[in-house]
């Protein structure tokens, strides 16, 4: 059974980007020449326009975008998609012949035919993702990391425990990101806590050392930050920044979403509706779902 100190709720954070671009278009000088088209000769003021066939390669559109620098984006675009596919032979990152190559094969090929396929700071590269930056926990801090979070979510008939499902190395990554030195300042003190009062209530070596039953006794004070004693709220504060990144690595494994019983993005053969519990707990019932969707389909009369 779940320990009683897993409450959280487990929160994702996504940053959102925006870009500007140049005005397409923009007007030009009179007497240069257009640089959108190689081999063009320029005008001198008061020249009349050169006559266009219609179907003329250089005939412009009225954005002033020649066809011929049209057609140079298009082939430019397609030449850049293909790229990965006219892969050596001979280059060892070659899959075998029949093979499919790998996702984070593929990636890269597609990073070298366009490097914004590589992915930002703030639009990562979600197919083969990398952490720019140096994970700062020790190995005994991460030893720590794994007791304390196998407290919060221990292993049980449902799923594997937060350790297993490599919460600690969640957690290494998170407080050794940039601006987190205040996440990082108080997990490293809250940690060394544990063992000071593991030394001293019970002579352990350190808290990982202690049973299951001292761990809980060190914990349990420190669980619930508005009941925690005065001298303990920097460490129920800890705590709760503790149990939420375990909560949040965790429930966004595979294993968590398992024993969330969650679904998403799985299609089905049909869907039968919501089922009675939820109806019961939205106060609502089948008819009242029925005459939604009938209201819903039905088309309203013309004015």
């Amino acid at each position: 059974m779940r320990s009683d100190v897993t409450d959280s709720r487990p929160r994702r954070l996504t940053a959102a980007s925006g870009s500007t671009a140049p005005a397409v278009g923009a007007p030009r000088s009179a007497n240069t020449a257009d640089e959108a088209g190689e081999g063009r000769v320029a005008r001198r003021p008061g020249d009349a326009p050169a006559e266009r066939r219609p179907g003329s390669d250089d005939a412009a559109d009225p954005a002033g975008i020649s066809r011929r620098t049209a057609l140079k984006v298009i082939a430019s675009a397609t030449a850049l998609g293909a790229a990965p596919a006219a892969c050596d032979p001979g280059d060892p990152a070659a899959p075998a012949s029949g093979q499919a190559p790998s996702r984070s094969a593929d990636s890269a090929d597609r990073s070298r035919g366009n490097p914004l396929a590589a992915g930002s700071p703030s639009d990562p590269d979600l197919l083969a993702p990398v952490v720019p930056w140096e994970r700062v926990l020790t190995d005994q801090e991460l030893r720590l990391v794994a007791a304390l979070a196998d407290v919060i979510i221990p292993a049980d008939e449902r799923s594997p425990s937060a350790s297993a499902v490599g919460v600690p190395a969640y957690i290494d990554e998170y407080v050794s990101a940039p601006r987190h030195e205040a996440e990082l300042t108080l997990l490293r003190g809250g940690l060394a806590w544990l063992n000071r009062a593991a030394r001293e209530r019970f002579g352990a070596v350190d808290f990982p050392a202690l049973t299951e039953t001292r761990k809980h006794e060190i914990c349990d004070p420190i669980c619930y930050e508005p009941q925690a004693p005065a001298h303990l709220k920097a460490q129920a504060r800890f705590f709760d920044l503790f149990r939420d990144m375990t909560a949040t690595g965790f429930w966004t494994t595979e294993a968590g979403m398992r024993d969330l019983g969650y679904v998403g993005n799985v299609p089905l053969p049909s869907f039968e509706g919501p089922p009675p519990e939820v109806l019961e707990r939205l106060g609502l019932s089948e008819e009242d779902l029925a005459t939604t969707s009938s209201a819903a389909t039905t088309p309203s009369p013309s004015a």
